[in-house]
């Protein structure tokens, strides 16, 4: 038989009312939080009209006398690939194409001595989401330095979209993102992380995450040496006439 629509209601009610007593029934959170949205501090300030100072970020570019077979760069020597790199800017020393001078040399001589190459075994990940391998490159350099290199297949040659120095202590790759770990000088016991990830407007890898990442407990700091107890003054001798 048909309930009415009141009946119904009452044992839905009378049902709900029950049921708040059963193990497992839902339970309040107490109050909500009220939202509070971002606070712009000092929204007077003028609008920046200089232009920033440029650090590189940014910056691409062709390799020169480099060819990719079909396009993969697993075929390509990445010896080869900073050799061209360091023949096209000899005398650079510091931005995206610079080297230190006997990190050049020691590369030019990576044939002859190959246990003194400086280039690292090379790394293969598509980082830009077009379904083909970038080259990923390491270089090792002076004062605990390393230089990491990233080449995009493009047009037949290689295209490099990644440039940076620094004394990393670690490198993951984490999907389609690179992420350097670095020492931090000024902080015993932190290191800095930094995400390089593919922007398609710059065509290029872009530092877009950064942080500071406890690793290990600071070094204790010494304990203070007691201070060290005087000398008693030793009795003078006593003299007769």
């Amino acid at each position: 038989m048909l309930l009415p629509g009141t009946a119904v209601a009452a044992l839905l009610g009378s049902a709900l009312l029950s049921g708040c007593d059963d193990a497992g029934g839902l339970e309040s959170a107490g109050p909500t939080p009220t939202a509070v949205g971002p606070v712009r501090l000092w929204p007077d300030m003028p609008p920046v009209t200089a232009p920033p100072y440029d650090y590189g970020e940014s910056d691409s570019a062709q390799v020169p006398g480099v060819r990719v077979p079909g396009g993969d760069v697993h075929r390509v020597d990445p010896v080869a690939v900073v050799q061209a790199e360091v023949a096209a800017h000899p005398e650079e020393y510091s931005g995206p194409d610079g080297m230190y001078a006997e990190t050049a040399t020691a590369i030019r001589e990576c044939a002859r001595s190959p246990r003194r190459c400086p280039v690292m075994a090379p790394y293969y990940r598509d980082l830009t989401g077009d379904g083909e391998d970038e080259l990923i490159v390491g270089i090792r350099m002076p004062e605990q330095q390393t230089g990491l290199r990233v080449y995009m297949p493009e047009k037949g040659g290689l295209t490099r979209i990644m440039s940076t120095v620094d004394q990393v202590v670690g490198v993951q790759l984490a999907g389609r993102d690179l992420v350097v770990r670095v020492v931090s000088a000024g902080i015993p016991g932190y290191e800095y992380r930094t995400a390089w990830s593919w922007d398609g407007r710059q065509r290029t890898l872009l530092p877009t995450r950064d942080e500071i990442v406890r690793v290990k407990p600071a070094p204790p700091e010494p304990s203070p040496s007691p201070p060290s107890a005087s000398p008693s003054p030793s009795p003078s001798p006593s003299g007769g006439a």
